[in-house]
């Protein structure tokens, strides 16, 4: 039976790393040849790595059974806050932790919200989604804000020809670098323990004496740093910016945890998982793309593996019931 158990548990963490691997075959055979290539593979991990950082703030969150919707929101007012420092001469490293912090705000807000006044982080969420949203647009006065160029634009660039020993831009190693920094405080930490308990069931950690309130705002805090991380790199892809920019991301983000493994019902995620959800995305999307097949053909895909993942996450809850 300990056999079975460990080996289920294996078969459950490789399942999204596989996921990826069989996408990529699939295109790699009734795809074009140039969907192997190198420069190809460089722009998938580009592409990947803005959901891939926002992803593993959601995967904390979703871990702890909760949402956040307002991700996107929050990339957009992060882009606004670092175009507007860069604007006013502040270094550009400042500029992205001013993006960073005004996230880490709107998360403490969320979390704050959510636990003190009990209310339910699907409304929560959608709330500040908009409340976020309207803020980026009235601090850009409803139009993009042009920025001096500076290193930061760098992060998500195509690699130079001098560049080329770094196999992927700076902003991908950056997500990797974060992306084990997450996974070291989840299963190594305190407060990982803490965020898989309440997760998996709330009024249990409550009677341990984990600190349910504290944790989540955390928690939620995280989730939206992360999504100002992601700002940074979107702000790097677009040069500018852009208060209209992310309209609907933070379904990707979500979307990217659960194809990973993550389970909406809570006590459930992996960091690798999210990132390959986010790469199995992007990678749908390219190989569409270069097949020539139009964008309604992909949402219906992305759309499907989603109701998959889902529904086989609930088929495993219902089997272990």
């Amino acid at each position: 039976m300990k056999l079975n158990f460990d080996a289920m548990k294996w078969i459950n963490r490789l399942a999204p790393v596989l996921g990826v691997l069989f996408v990529y075959l699939l295109f790699a055979i009734i795809g074009p040849e140039t969907f192997t290539s190198a420069k190809n593979l460089e722009t998938i991990a580009r592409q990947s790595s803005i959901v891939g950082m926002a992803a593993l703030g959601m995967t904390l969150v979703i871990i702890l059974g909760g949402i956040d919707l307002s991700a996107g929101s929050v990339i957009a007012l992060s882009t606004v806050v670092i175009a507007a420092l860069l604007q006013q001469q502040v270094p550009p490293f400042a500029a992205a932790l001013g993006g960073v912090f005004a996230g880490l705000l709107c998360g403490l807000a969320n979390g704050f919200l959510i636990t003190r006044l009990r209310l339910v982080p699907f409304i929560v969420t959608l709330g500040t989604l908009l409340v976020v949203r309207g803020a980026a647009k009235g601090l850009a006065h409803e139009q993009k804000i042009d920025a001096p160029l500076t290193w930061l634009n760098n992060l998500t660039a195509a690699l130079a020809p001098d560049q080329k020993f770094m196999l992927v831009p700076s902003g991908v190693w950056l997500v990797a670098i974060l992306a084990v920094a997450i996974g070291v405080l989840l299963h190594y930490t305190r407060l990982g323990r803490h965020i898989f308990a309440i997760g998996s069931n709330e009024l249990t950690a409550r009677l341990c004496g984990v600190a349910v309130e504290r944790v989540k705002i955390i928690v939620y805090g995280l989730c939206a740093a992360f999504a100002g991380l992601a700002g940074i790199l979107q702000f790097s892809r677009l040069t500018v910016g852009d208060p209209t920019v992310a309209i609907g991301l933070e379904l990707d983000v979500i979307a990217a945890v659960v194809i990973g493994g993550g389970s909406l019902s809570g006590g459930e995620g992996s960091v690798i998982g999210s990132l390959a959800g986010a790469v199995i995305m992007t990678l749908i999307r390219a190989g569409c793309s270069q097949m020539g097949l139009p964008n309604w053909v992909q949402e219906i895909v992305t759309g499907a593996i989603i109701v998959a993942a889902v529904t086989i996450d609930r088929l495993r809850h219902s089997r272990q019931a």
